[in-house]
């Protein structure tokens, strides 16, 4: 098995991802609480600046391509910071959908190979669906 060795900075970015994604999905539970979901948005963005690193982080969110979806990513937190979480969430969806659409497939890879409900995410129809949007570029 090959090993990976994992800076500080990598793990606590990793981390701060991870509370990011549960801060905001609490956020949304709590009938769109403003200040949960903030707090889940700067923790994710921290997150993922220290696991990728400062400099590709800045060339993912200012990629041409990615462009729409960085729009709409921040148009979504300047709505959340406001106060309408609601609308920002929509649009932050559908950002974070675009931005992240070329890591679908790594995510199928993924889930096929998970013990328990590897043989779901294997099945055809689950497979033409992850295979449907795949993009043609390199998503980092």
């Amino acid at each position: 098995m090959v090993s990976f060795e994992t800076s500080d900075l990598r793990k606590i970015g990793i981390g701060l991802t991870g509370f990011g994604v549960v801060f905001t999905a609490a956020g949304v539970l709590y009938f769109f609480d403003k200040g949960l979901i903030a707090i889940g948005n700067i923790l994710f963005l921290l997150g993922l600046t220290l696991t990728i690193g400062v400099k590709s982080t800045l060339l993912f969110f200012t990629k041409s391509q990615n462009f729409k979806g960085s729009i709409s990513f921040g148009v979504g937190f300047f709505f959340v910071m406001i106060g309408w979480p609601m609308i920002g969430m929509i649009v932050e969806t559908y950002g974070f959908f675009v931005l992240f659409s070329g890591f679908w497939p790594t995510l199928a890879i993924f889930l096929q190979r998970l013990p328990i409900v590897g043989w779901f995410f294997s099945q055809p129809f689950v497979t033409s669906f992850f295979e449907r949007g795949r993009p043609k570029r390199v998503p980092v």
